[in-house]
């Protein structure tokens, strides 16, 4: 754990076995391990380590208890190296709490667990900020606890406060007897309608994942499919030759591509009242088709799709009459 925490342990002055930390006039005694951090005067944990079989529930830790008012430490750590429980001195200051605020186990690490030891990391650790912590830790598992044990077996003052929102009449003893089942019964199923909204909710994410349509795969030298209007390879090739060919008179993105259905036109500024030519590349035989000062168009039969550039001068001849106009 402390390996994961970034410490070194096989540093002797910041991962300290058998720290000797005398109590009174007890010389000698020794906590399992202690950490010291650089720049810090003493230790800012203390761990005191069982086997991994011993009950911590059964284990009375006065050592730890003693270590810890003696050391600077503000951190205390009992550990059988699957449950780990955390202790500070939120009660009264120097004096070990008897209960730990914060715990957990390696058999069941939950998000908020990893958030928490993130804290106690080499990198991370502030005293101040852990000791912040703690005290919210305390009173947050105190709430949970609390409310648990209501959950599972209501109070007679829960069961007033909370009868006495939907009763209105006197709130007698054997209303009371009453209500407390049936409070009893409406936690109970709303933890279960709880459950089951956030089951359906994943289930329905689940499934809209699941339904998605999947990409469908092009054909051969299809770069994209709308519909109808198919949108080729040789057709983004022929449009770059243009814009090459149109470089002379105007900037590049000013050239256009508006594929059709039956053609490919290429556009200036993007504008349909002022197209450049036609790319007719949807057959077996290749088409320029160029225009003339009214937009009459003749298409050119090519073999290759370079031979465009044979026909830049009627190209270039339409610019340069939309730059006129």
């Amino acid at each position: 754990m402390l390996r994961i925490l970034g410490y070194d342990v096989f540093n002797p002055l910041e991962v300290i076995p058998e720290f000797t930390a005398d109590v009174g006039t007890k010389k000698g005694e020794k906590v399992d391990y202690a950490i010291q951090l650089q720049n810090v005067p003493g230790p800012v944990m203390l761990f005191e380590v069982k086997h991994c079989k011993v009950n911590l529930d059964e284990v009375h830790f006065s050592q730890l208890y003693r270590y810890f008012s003696v050391t600077p430490a503000r951190i205390g750590i009992l550990t059988n190296g699957i449950i780990y429980r955390f202790f500070t001195d939120l009660d009264d200051k120097n004096k070990m709490d008897p209960k730990p605020y914060f715990e957990f186990s390696l058999s069941d690490i939950r998000p908020d667990t990893i958030t928490q030891l993130q804290k106690y990391t080499k990198e991370n650790f502030d005293p101040e900020a852990i000791t912040s912590a703690a005290s919210e830790l305390k009173y947050l598992n105190g709430m949970k606890k609390y409310l648990l044990e209501e959950f599972t077996n209501p109070s007679i003052e829960m069961t007033k406060l909370v009868g006495k929102e939907v009763h209105k009449g006197p709130f007698t003893q054997k209303v009371t007897e009453q209500f407390q089942p049936l409070l009893k019964r409406a936690f109970a199923q709303l933890i279960q309608e709880r459950v089951h909204q956030r089951l359906t909710s994943a289930l329905q994410n689940e499934s809209e994942a699941t339904h998605e349509p999947e990409e469908q795969e092009l054909p051969e030298g299809v770069v994209s499919m709308d519909g109808d209007i198919v949108t080729t390879e040789e057709e983004l090739e022929g449009v770059r030759i243009v814009k090459a060919i149109a470089s002379q008179f105007v900037e590049p993105e000013r050239v256009v591509m508006r594929d059709t259905k039956s053609y490919c036109g290429i556009l200036l500024d993007d504008n349909n009242r002022k197209p450049i030519c036609r790319l007719h590349f949807n057959r077996t035989q290749r088409y320029l088709g160029v225009l003339d000062l009214e937009k009459n168009e003749t298409r050119i039969p090519i073999e290759k799709i370079t031979d465009i550039y044979r026909h830049q001068q009627s190209i270039l001849a339409t610019i340069q009459n939309y730059l006129a106009e």
